[in-house]
């Protein structure tokens, strides 16, 4: 590579929750940046290691970013996760027992912003441009940047599906095939015992983690926070559905954020993270008590028992599937392209099945969720199952 001119040095991040298909996405920009002439940096969990930065040439921040070559990239891009871990931290709100010791007496308030010192800690280190892969979160602050000058590009990546702008987030296959492949093992529990099974995934405004199995015949309903949900009525219809099937069984899949008719999102604690949300959890909880309390009512007086299970990090962990693998190199790909034309401040996203590029400040404009009335059937709890014609591959586009 010597002959090859040096044209600057790209950084590169993944904030949020893991998921499969970030260390695809990392060597996909690494290995063709290094051949076209650039330096790449990885910056160790998220935001974090941008805020952690010591600018002391001296100082030891080995845990904040690394060098990045083809030989680490290429080990690490066949596995889930993010080799450069990841974190919730947004640096225009740090709590002061989360800001860095060496800068304790500068920044003292109980909430921080630490983007001076962000700003600041990217120039030491020399990063020209900029990469950010995460969700909705990790990427506003991505908008932040981009609007104080910084080249910035995005990679959309959540489980969840829900980064506007775009059809597809990174994991989110992964997802929706271990989910499908976890509800088909189960079921075989819930058949011996002729229970009602309740899986809870993960889904905190939107509901596309629960539908879509759904949809590919997992569960017989789901419930999804974008509708609030009647209990005796949700009851009745698990009921029925194990009632009519020769095993004896009935399948819901529920989104943790998902509500009761009058009731609100359940959380596990009240603390909040840097971008204001509590950690969810419960409702697969709630909903399996009150459909057992409820049942003998639907159940000719009988009451019947309940498997409940919270599925998890088992959905977000381990390899990435086949969509998983193709489409963080093709995202890859087109952040490192913007880079080479000099196009800056935009999200690659995929729309109506083709690959293209927005503002990255659409992250921002709206929310992306379960159009209720296309796709959902409110008295059923179950998708709708029409209309596909021109629809994308997982169906429920960004509108």
């Amino acid at each position: 590579m010597a002959n090859v001119q040096y044209k600057g040095t790209i950084g590169i991040l993944t904030g949020g929750g893991d998921v499969p298909g970030l260390n695809p996405a990392i060597r996909a920009v690494t290995v063709r940046a290094l051949r076209e002439g650039f330096r790449v940096i990885g910056i160790r969990r998220g935001w974090a290691g941008l805020v952690d930065v010591v600018r002391d040439a001296n100082a030891n921040n080995e845990d904040n970013f690394i060098e990045l070559s083809k030989v680490v990239v290429d080990r690490a891009s066949r596995t889930g996760g993010t080799f450069l871990h990841s974190s919730r931290t947004r640096p225009s709100n740090v709590s002061l027992s989360r800001v860095p010791e060496h800068l304790k007496g500068t920044y003292t308030e109980k909430t921080n912003d630490l983007t001076k010192e962000v700003l600041k800690n990217l120039e030491w280190i020399g990063i020209d441009h900029l990469i950010v892969i995460g969700g909705d979160d990790t990427l506003s602050y991505g908008v932040e940047l981009s609007k104080k000058g910084v080249n910035v590009n995005a990679i959309p990546k959540t489980m969840d599906n829900d980064v506007p702008g775009t059809d597809y987030c990174i994991g989110f296959s992964t997802c929706i095939t271990r989910t499908i492949s976890m509800t088909n093992a189960l079921r075989t529990s819930a058949g011996s015992h002729e229970r009602i099974m309740v899986l809870e995934v993960f889904g905190r405004y939107a509901g596309f983690t629960a539908i879509l199995p759904t949809m590919a015949g997992a569960a017989n309903r789901c419930v999804i926070p974008e509708h609030p949900f009647d209990i005796h009525q949700l009851t009745e219809k698990m009921v029925e559905d194990r009632r009519e099937n020769p095993s004896r069984y009935s399948i819901l899949i529920a989104s943790e954020g998902a509500m009761f008719s009058g009731g609100e999102m359940l959380f596990e604690s009240a603390e909040k993270d840097a971008y204001g949300h509590a950690k969810l959890g419960g409702i697969g909880d709630m909903i399996s008590a009150k459909i057992k309390e409820l049942s003998p009512k639907y159940n000719k007086g009988r009451g019947i028992d309940i498997i409940n299970q919270k599925l998890g990090y088992l959905v977000r962990c381990g390899d990435p599937d086949a969509i998983d693998s193709i489409v963080p190199m093709a995202y890859g790909t087109m952040a490192l392209d913007l880079i080479m034309k000099g196009t800056h401040g935009r999200l690659v996203a995929l729309r109506n099945g083709r690959y293209d590029h927005l503002p990255i400040d659409i992250v921002t404009s709206k929310k992306k969720l379960v159009n209720v009335s296309k796709h959902y059937d409110t008295e059923r709890f179950r998708p709708i199952y029409q209309d596909f014609e021109m629809l994308p591959l997982f169906l429920m586009a960004s509108e």
